[in-house]
């Protein structure tokens, strides 16, 4: 029997993405460097909190504004 598994490309979840990549994160901040609320991000609470701290910890490492 040949079985074929094939690797789907998902984009990564909010929680996923690295505090290094701050061009991904670009969706979920302001012009300003605001972060958006769930009401316009569309996020569940817990992707929300993933997002936040994530971009918190790429402003303390100066990557993100």
């Amino acid at each position: 029997m040949s079985t074929t598994t094939e690797q789907k490309q998902q984009t990564p979840t909010p929680a996923e993405i690295p505090f290094t990549t701050p061009i991904a994160m670009i969706r979920f901040v302001t012009d300003t460097g605001k972060i958006l609320p769930r009401k316009y991000t569309g996020l569940c609470a817990k992707h929300q909190r993933a997002v936040t701290k994530t971009i918190k910890q790429s402003r303390n490492m100066l990557l993100a504004q």
